[in-house]
């Protein structure tokens, strides 16, 4: 039996990586998919690809509140009702911040939390009216352990991350859930497109495929798991970094000498 049979998935950053895994596999299980993202090309191409009638494109700028509204206001004309929300949509300017764009700081910002805030606002109203609904939201282990040359897209995960766990429980005695999906390096071109620019300790752990993180979301909007974490063993190391900053600091010129070979790797793959 398929898990999402007749039901209604809003997915942003959906033209590329874990968005768009995501939205092939909530196909795969029976919903009907409303792809959002910047991109309207790759978007239609992926909705022609899936099926006119379980996906549908909305060309969306999570960043601007009227775009968002417009967003949910399509999927319910097109579908009738939001089942699942999927906040993946997400934006990185990486480097010293003396040397960020505003414009691009607030980008980072727009995008990777005030955007999911707002949707999440917009969607659950109806969620609640309807006595069911379910809320993912993609965070990062960023969102536990700072991470230096990407201290605003450090300070965004962390916020979604606590925004998720605070709603949850604001939520707790209903149908709706809200579950956080915190995943390591993921090998997207979120992040080799911009290999050089990317810190060496990210390279430092395991990397996971765009699939895999897609496969904790869709779990997630089964169960409501509160939190899903991919690679374990990095999780607990951003734990232990973010409770004994002392031993993060220790530790960070091996890992960041270890990220350095592995990174060389990737970019000779490329």
């Amino acid at each position: 039996m398929k898990r999402f049979e007749g039901k209604t998935v809003v997915v942003t950053g959906a033209s590329a990586g874990i968005g768009e895994s995501s939205a092939r596999k909530f196909v795969a299980e029976g919903a009907r998919v409303v792809l959002a993202a910047r991109s309207a090309e790759s978007l239609q191409r992926l909705a022609d690809e899936l099926g006119g009638d379980s996906a549908h494109a909305v060309p969306t700028d999570i960043a601007d509140v009227v775009s968002c509204k417009r967003l949910l206001e399509e999927a319910k004309i097109r579908f009738g009702r939001i089942d699942v929300l999927v906040n993946n949509a997400g934006f990185n300017s990486r480097g010293p911040l003396k040397d960020v764009p505003v414009e691009d700081m607030l980008q980072i910002l727009h995008v990777n939390l005030r955007g999911p805030l707002l949707l999440t606002r917009l969607a659950l109203p109806d969620m609640l009216a309807q006595g069911s609904g379910s809320i993912v939201n993609v965070a990062s282990l960023a969102g536990r352990m700072p991470l230096e040359d990407e201290a605003t897209y450090s300070a965004t995960k962390f916020g979604l991350r606590a925004f998720s766990f605070a709603l949850a429980d604001e939520l707790e005695g209903t149908d709706v859930r809200v579950s956080v999906v915190s995943p390591g390096p993921v090998d997207t071109g979120f992040i080799m497109d911009s290999i050089d620019q990317t810190p060496d300790i990210v390279f430092s752990q395991p990397m996971s495929t765009a699939d895999e993180i897609a496969d904790l979301v869709l779990q997630s909007a089964v169960d409501g798991e509160r939190e899903r974490v991919k690679p374990a063993v990095s999780a607990r190391l951003a734990t232990l970094g973010y409770l004994f900053p002392a031993m993060r600091r220790a530790l960070k010129p091996r890992l960041e000498a270890k990220g350095r070979k592995e990174k060389a790797k990737y970019r000779a793959r490329s």
